[in-house]
């Protein structure tokens, strides 16, 4: 795997999306690269948690609150 593979495998790597093969190969490039691979492991998991920093929460909709609610109450005449 070249390092610019290895750059965005690591991508993935942050986003847990690798499968077990991708995985192996991954750790192994890893040791290879070192201080490097790190440094772009690093840099990817910076910019993960800038990402969910900037992300507004949704507003919930009045339906999909009743349609809780109601959930909520059958399981308790359920229950």
């Amino acid at each position: 795997m070249s390092f610019e593979e290895f750059q965005n495998h690591a991508r993935l790597f942050v986003l847990g999306a690798l499968d077990a093969s991708e995985m192996k190969e991954f750790q192994e490039t890893r040791k290879q690269f070192g201080q490097a691979a790190e440094d772009v492991i690093r840099d990817c998991h910076e910019l993960l948690h800038a990402f969910a920093l900037s992300l507004r929460p949704a507003r919930s909709s009045a339906a999909l609150k009743e349609r809780l609610m109601s959930m909520v109450r059958q399981r308790q005449k359920n229950g």
